[in-house]
């Protein structure tokens, strides 16, 4: 009898058919049973291979170059103002002093080609100001000068203690002095003062000054700093007192820029009273709102008025530093 042929060692072809679908089956299901892993969509390939590090350091702000550095360290020096420089009187800070779009400068110390005394009478070539609206005297050579004040209403409403036109010996020109600046002003400059106590006092009396308060630094400390020109030895009231009344010299810039930035539109001391006003609930011309700082200006020819107060208080309002 013939034998039969066998396909695998024994098996028939349906049972490894079977088997081909069991296995198949257990692998789908094997499949369906392991977890699925749960991933959020790429971005980007460089945000996958970035540490954790390098991504914190992307987040900052990134730092400076060195030409970067250097140009906003330059910058933020220019935006500085210069250090306080002057005494009680004249303790200024650089301010913008020009309308016009490229910035004055003042000279603040005295010019060495320029200090020369006055040889023989002076001459007055220009013409006496006149006033504005607003009180202010106008110069029409120095337009930005505008003081309120005129050194005849300086020397009556009591200054300087009575002493300003004192006897004095001036180290810048090795010179004494009697009463030849005192004689050299107008006599309505000084009518009715009793003159030896509130014009030629050789004794500080508070009592003389409008505000009872003494200020100022000594006319030793001025010659020191390098503030008096020989032309005028007394110092910038003495200045002022010839500019008023025409006289014009190559120190003129220079002791307008002082005014300025003591009583200018950005002048320290103005600026000091009005936040002081301000801050206090006071009104512009309260006399017991810093007398001292009053006295300082009446002696740089200005007084504080509503106009300038509420021109101000509008400007600091408006930029919110009060």
């Amino acid at each position: 009898m013939p034998k039969r042929k066998s396909t695998e060692v024994g098996k028939s072809p349906s049972s490894a058919t079977k088997r081909q679908k069991t296995a198949s089956s257990v692998e789908t299901k094997s499949k369906k049973k392991s977890p699925r892993k749960i991933t959020t969509p790429r971005k980007s390939a460089s945000i996958n291979t970035t540490s954790p590090k390098e991504v914190v350091k992307k987040k900052a702000s990134p730092k400076k170059s060195a030409s970067t550095r250097k140009t906003s360290s330059k910058a933020a020096k220019g935006k500085k103002t210069s250090a306080k420089t002057d005494d009680d009187d004249d303790d200024e800070t650089d301010g913008k002093v020009s309308s016009s779009k490229q910035k004055k400068t003042y000279p603040k110390l005295v010019d060495p080609a320029t200090n020369k005394e006055t040889v023989g009478q002076i001459k007055y070539s220009a013409k006496e100001p006149t006033r504005n609206k607003k009180g202010e005297l106008v110069f029409p050579d120095f337009p930005e000068f505008h003081p309120n004040m005129t050194p005849k209403e300086v020397l009556q409403a009591g200054s300087f203690g009575g002493t300003y036109f004192r006897p004095i010996y001036s180290s810048v020109t090795g010179k004494q002095y009697k009463d030849e600046a005192f004689l050299e002003l107008p006599k309505d400059w000084t009518e009715g003062l009793n003159i030896k106590k509130k014009v030629t006092s050789s004794k500080y009396d508070e009592a003389v000054n409008t505000y009872k308060v003494k200020c100022g630094g000594s006319l030793e400390m001025w010659e020191e700093s390098g503030w008096i020109n020989k032309q005028d030895p007394y110092g910038w009231f003495q200045w002022y007192c010839r500019f008023y009344r025409g006289r014009r010299s190559a120190d003129d810039e220079r002791q307008v820029g002082r005014w300025l930035r003591c009583a200018g539109p950005t002048g320290r001391w103005k600026n000091n009273l009005i936040m002081k006003c301000y801050r206090g609930g006071a009104q512009y011309n309260d006399p017991n709102i810093s007398p001292v700082v009053r006295q300082t200006l009446q002696h740089w020819g200005y007084r504080l008025t509503e106009d300038d107060y509420q021109a101000k208080v509008k400007q600091l309002k408006r930029k919110r530093v009060v």
